[in-house]
């Protein structure tokens, strides 16, 4: 474009911008004036209802555009309630063989003062390549059966200023195996002082909460766009933007890189025919070396404490999921014994159906004990009034009750033609398991006893003509009733 015609747009363009400043100032006197001429009490009015448009703007504006904070790791707990809380579950018998093998290599990793580099992604990234990048002697193989890394497999690596890595190889997301072996990945990825995430364009969703997921424990990340030389320069610049932009506050560096591998090519011949040839590319990963040296200047003891406390967190969780497993069982132990004891107290009673006469006793004592059991401290005034609102529900489904106990009898040959006692005991059977199980379930949610809960979550399970469960209780009530007629010895 000429010089001169270049001065001419950008002088068009000056007195353009002036004259919309100059009407935009005209346009602002105006309203002022008008603002001015309006009476006071109109003026306060109308001057609150702009400033508190303008400050919603400003406040819109400020989310939108402030600086994304850094996500906080979530709060690890102590060691010693950790392992007081795992010395608890031994005692009921739960298996913590797994929980107190993290804690033992917890302690080995920090002995060792290595520092140890989880790498982490989907399958198909390159992450047997980068491996093999970064371990030369590694043996990293896969497969057409979408990845091959059924463990954890541990590598010696070294960065450029000869420092010495652990590159941990961990099972990728989404490979064959499922469930179980992104566990075991990210449970590596918690026990280790540094990530390497790796991905191969863009990001899905499942990799975007993966990453969340980590940053959540505060692990230092890395996220690596390996196979960059798919892309050309443009492109590449656009996608490390976009990861960027979804990895803020995140990871500590957004790169890309070529970790090399194998490629397939079509390569003609002199006498006209064609041959397929695999070659082996030159890796280029000096960018993910001086992030990595970097990231792990500080050393095996200076990431100690947040590896520490990634693990303890992590393992917080699991002992979490194993309290509630253990609690769930012990729950289900409660409410079968208390059913089985309704079923006896039924088939002794002198007028059976009466209304919870004799199961008074044994109500009171299935809700102290499951209230016990999930640490729920209840009064006994608390108890008497939720004992006595069950009735009442009892009162108004009974009927219900006796329908759903007829109709299972009748899918157990024999049993349905024992009597009406049978019939009675086997809905005591359904009532103090619904009882127990609504019970269980509203305390271990709400962590206090809500009768309305409760009650409505009973009403539900009355009604609940589950197959399993009544065969189950439907078992329970024959074994109760051949004890009963067993001669004695």
């Amino acid at each position: 474009m000429p010089r001169r015609f270049r001065l001419l747009l950008t002088a068009l363009a000056l007195a353009a911008l002036l004259w919309l400043l100059f009407a935009a100032a005209e346009r602002a006197l105006a309203l002022a004036q008008r603002f001015l001429a309006l009476p006071a009490a109109l003026q306060w009015t109308l001057g609150g209802a702009l400033a508190i448009f303008a400050a919603a703007g400003l406040s819109v504006l400020w989310w939108l555009l402030r600086p994304r904070r850094k996500r906080r790791p979530m709060p690890a707990p102590d060691r010693d309630s950790l392992e007081q809380r795992i010395d608890q579950l031994r005692s009921r018998g739960a298996d913590t063989g797994a929980l107190g093998s993290e804690l033992a290599e917890l302690d080995r990793r920090r002995a060792s003062e290595r520092v140890y580099v989880a790498l982490f992604g989907e399958i198909s990234t390159g992450k047997s390549s980068l491996i093999r990048a970064l371990a030369p002697q590694a043996i990293a193989a896969s497969d057409v059966r979408g990845g091959t890394t059924r463990e954890v497999r541990h590598h010696d690596g070294a960065l450029p200023d000869g420092r010495t890595l652990v590159l941990a190889d961990v099972p990728g997301s989404r490979e064959a195996g499922g469930e179980a072996h992104e566990t075991l990945a990210r449970e590596e990825a918690l026990r280790a002082h540094a990530v390497i995430y790796l991905c191969a364009g863009d990001l899905n969703r499942q990799q975007a909460d993966e990453l969340r997921w980590l940053a959540d424990f505060g692990k230092p990340l890395l996220l690596v766009m390996n196979k960059a030389d798919q892309w050309d320069a443009a492109e590449r610049e656009q996608l490390l933007a976009h990861l960027r932009q979804l990895s803020r506050g995140i990871a500590s560096a957004v790169l890309a890189i070529s970790a090399g591998g194998s490629e397939r090519f079509q390569r003609t011949l002199a006498d006209g025919r064609t041959e397929t040839v695999e070659r082996q590319r030159q890796p280029a990963i000096e960018p993910l070396l001086r992030a990595l040296a970097r990231l792990t200047a500080r050393g095996a003891e200076g990431l100690e404490s947040q590896r520490e406390n990634a693990v303890l967190a992590g393992l917080h969780q699991r002992t979490g999921a194993l309290e509630m497993q253990s609690r769930a069982e012990e729950a289900e132990r409660i409410v079968r014994k208390y059913a089985r004891r309704a079923v006896v107290g039924a088939l002794a009673a002198v007028a059976p159906g009466s209304d919870l006469v004799i199961q008074g006793v044994l109500a009171t004592g299935l809700t102290r004990a499951l209230a016990q059991l999930h640490e729920v401290p209840v009064s006994d005034v608390q108890i008497e009034d939720f004992v006595r609102q069950a009735r009442l529900t009892l009162r108004t489904g009974s009927s219900i009750v006796l329908a759903v106990a007829g109709n299972a009898l009748k899918a157990f040959p024999g049993l349905g033609t024992l009597g009406g006692g049978v019939l009675h005991a086997f809905a005591y059977a359904l009532i103090f398991d619904a009882m127990g199980r609504a019970l269980s379930a509203s305390l271990a949610e709400r962590n206090t006893l809500d009768q309305d809960d409760a009650g409505a979550r009973l009403k539900a399970l009355l009604t609940d003509a589950d197959g399993p469960r009544l065969r189950q209780l439907a078992t329970l009530t024959l074994d109760a009733v051949r004890e009963r007629d067993a001669p004695p010895p």
